[in-house]
C-alpha cells in the first residue's frame, strides 16, 4: 500500500538526516588533513552511516569517474529526498558558483545541521509528554466503551418488549442478542477510527510527519481490539 511505502520512505529520510551531520564532519576532517575532495569522499565512503552509506559511496565512484562535483552533489541531493539535505547542498553549490570555498561552506554547514538535529532531539523530548497524553486519552476512551458495552448495552434489555421491539419492513423483529450485536459492531468501529486518527495525531506531535503516525496507529487498533475482545 502506497502508506506503507511512504512510512518507510519517511523513515529513510529520517535516518539519513540524523546521519548526515556525522558525514559532514567526518568529510571537513578529512579535507582538513590535506586530501584533495574525491580522496575524501573516497576516504569517508568506508564508514557507516546508515541509509546513508550507499549514496556517499555512489558520490565517490561518481567523482572518480571524472563527473563534476556539482553535478555529483546535485544528484546525491535528489536521491536522500530530504528537504534538509537538499537546502544545504544547495547552499554549497551557490557557495561553490560564486566564488566560495566547499571546505569552510562545509564546516559552517555541518554546525549548521548539527544544530537542527539536536533541535529536532529538544523537540522530540518537549513532545514526549504530548504523546503520552495521547495514549492515556485513547485508553481511557477504550475504559469508557468497554463500559458502555458491557453495562448499558444490558440495562437496555431491561426495558420493555414493547419500547425495545422494532418492526423491519418484513415484519420481523430486533430481539435483545441483535441488539447487542450491533452496539458492539458500533463499538469495535470507534475503536478503530479512534485508533487511527489518535495515532496519526501522536506521530505528527512527536515527528511533525502524519505517515510517522502509522506505527502508533496500528499499536492502538490492535491493543485496543485485543482488550475489548478480552474484556466482552
Amino acid at each position: 500500500p502506497l502508506v506503507v511505502i511512504k512510512y518507510f520512505e519517511n523513515k529513510r529520510v529520517k535516518e539519513m538526516e540524523k546521519s548526515f551531520p556525522v558525514f559532514l564532519q567526518d568529510f571537513v576532517e578529512s579535507v582538513r588533513g590535506g586530501m584533495t575532495l574525491p580522496r575524501a569522499f573516497k576516504t569517508i565512503s568506508v564508514n557507516q552511516y546508515g541509509a546513508l552509506t550507499p549514496l556517499v559511496k555512489k558520490i565517490s565512484a561518481q567523482l572518480d569517474w571524472g563527473i563534476p562535483v556539482e553535478t555529483v552533489l546535485l544528484h546525491f541531493s535528489k536521491d536522500t529526498k530530504s528537504k534538509l539535505i537538499s537546502r544545504i547542498v544547495s547552499t554549497v553549490m551557490e557557495s561553490h558558483k560564486f566564488g566560495g570555498k566547499l571546505v569552510e561552506t562545509f564546516e559552517a554547514l555541518s554546525g549548521t545541521a548539527i544544530e537542527v538535529e539536536r533541535l529536532r532531539a529538544e523537540r522530540r523530548l518537549f513532545l514526549n509528554s504530548q504523546v503520552i497524553t495521547g495514549y492515556i486519552i485513547f485508553f481511557v476512551f477504550l475504559a469508557v466503551i468497554i463500559g458502555l458495552e458491557k453495562y448499558l448495552v444490558p440495562s437496555l434489555g431491561q426495558v420493555s418488549t414493547q419500547s425495545l421491539t422494532q418492526v423491519s419492513a418484513g415484519g420481523s423483529a430486533i430481539s435483545q442478542a441483535d441488539l447487542s450485536k450491533e452496539y458492539s459492531e458500533i463499538f469495535r468501529n470507534l475503536i478503530l477510527l479512534q485508533g487511527l486518527f489518535a495515532g496519526l495525531t501522536v506521530g505528527k506531535m512527536s515527528e511533525g510527519a502524519v505517515v510517522s503516525g502509522i506505527k502508533h496507529s496500528v499499536f492502538m487498533m490492535v491493543s485496543g481490539m485485543l482488550v475489548f475482545l478480552i474484556a466482552g
